[in-house]
């Protein structure tokens, strides 16, 4: 009896040793497969395996990468290190660039559209184009006009009253050229795009982050330059070795101003006062041909308006560039201002809001030449 209690006792502990065995093995597989699943997971979320587009999260600046932590008073909805697809897709969606992107974009389209106005001049392929679109056009360029005041409802009374002008899309012939004022309209689009497609695609990865930031920073160096060719070439049209001096010496300083930024030290986020500083020299440069011009064109009815325009043009970029340096408003409340209001949302409408008032300067300088020309030598 004695051995069958202890052969039942043996057998007993057997089972339970089997037992635990078989538990042990089935949580070991449990656990393996939970592991492959959270793999399988993880490499979703890094762009492998299938299963469609993983929809990627918006993470806080504590997240970011370090090229990335550019404004610590942002602290959350940013897109780190997105697939180029999902980059451009968030075109749609809200974080905390949407309104930088499309603030410049929308700009980009307002002179894409004065450009092909202009065009529709000269060319009669863009003005049957044009005439296509007429009624779309003409209904957003009535909403802006009565957003942006007197600039844009200017330049259709150019438009349309302008002697010099036949209709729409007939050849034009006038005594002044119209290039430099399509390098300008040519300049501020560049500047406008590569802006927005700055702030749309940098989230991708460091290399393309470095690449679109020097792009942004060579756009408003152009912008800047391009500024000057309407006034400095209609202003001393009749004087063309001040017209080589000047648009000389601001091309020159737009080159180095460019090669300067090159450098990926520039590029850092603590040098932001620096590169301000060497954009608002540039601006800053056109003092000298602007007092040159006053004192030349001192009794030029024009003179008034043009400068009105031009003041306003500087004194929106001079605001927009303080906005950019200080990040007033979300210095004062960090956090409330991460989707909208913050600092370079202010500083890209200020932007649009000088670049149009430089455009409403241009078609001044253009009427004002047409009518006056030059003196018979």
């Amino acid at each position: 009896m004695e051995s069958e209690e202890g052969a039942t006792v043996v057998c007993a502990h057997a089972h339970q040793e089997e037992a635990a065995a078989a538990a042990e093995a089935a949580a070991a597989m449990k656990e393996a497969g939970g592991g492959g699943k959270r793999r399988r997971k993880q490499q979703r979320k890094q762009g492998g395996g299938g299963g469609g587009r993983k929809k990627y999260a918006l993470v806080s600046y504590h997240e970011l990468p370090e090229y990335m932590k550019e404004n610590e008073f942002i602290l959350n909805y940013y897109r780190s290190e997105w697939p180029i697809l999902n980059a451009v897709l968030s075109l749609f969606s809200w974080h905390n660039e949407t309104i930088n992107i499309w603030t410049h974009l929308l700009g980009f389209m307002l002179f894409f559209g004065l450009t092909l106005v202009h065009l529709g001049q000269y060319f009669p392929q863009v003005a049957d184009l044009i005439g296509h679109l007429s009624w779309p056009i003409s209904k957003v360029a009535e909403n802006v006009s009565s957003n942006i005041g007197d600039v844009l409802s200017g330049a259709a009374m150019f438009i349309q009253t302008n002697p010099t002008l036949v209709s729409y899309g007939a050849a034009v012939t006038s005594q002044t050229t119209r290039w430099p004022f399509f390098v300008f309209l040519a300049g501020a689009m560049f500047c406008l795009l590569s802006s927005s497609a700055c702030h749309l695609l940098s989230c991708h990865s460091h290399s393309l982050n470095l690449f679109l930031i020097r792009l942004d920073y060579t756009g408003i160096a152009v912008m800047i330059v391009v500024s000057f060719f309407p006034p400095i070439y209609y202003i001393f049209q009749c004087e063309p070795h001040w017209q080589v001096v000047y648009l000389s010496a601001i091309t020159a300083a737009g080159v180095g101003t460019v090669y300067a930024l090159m450098s990926p030290r520039l590029s850092a986020a603590r040098y932001r006062a620096h590169r301000a500083l060497l954009f608002v020299g540039m601006g800053l440069s056109g003092v000298v041909p602007a007092v040159h011009a006053a004192a030349v064109n001192w009794h030029e009815p024009a003179r008034n308006v043009t400068l009105a325009y031009e003041g306003a043009m500087a004194v929106s970029y001079l605001v927009g560039t303080a906005f950019y340096l200080t990040r007033v408003p979300e210095r004062w409340r960090p956090g409330a201002f991460d989707l909208a209001g913050h600092s370079h949302q202010i500083f890209h409408a200020l932007v649009i809001a000088g670049a149009l008032a430089h455009y409403g300067a241009a078609i001044v300088f253009l009427k004002a030449r047409d009518e006056m020309g030059c003196p018979a030598s």
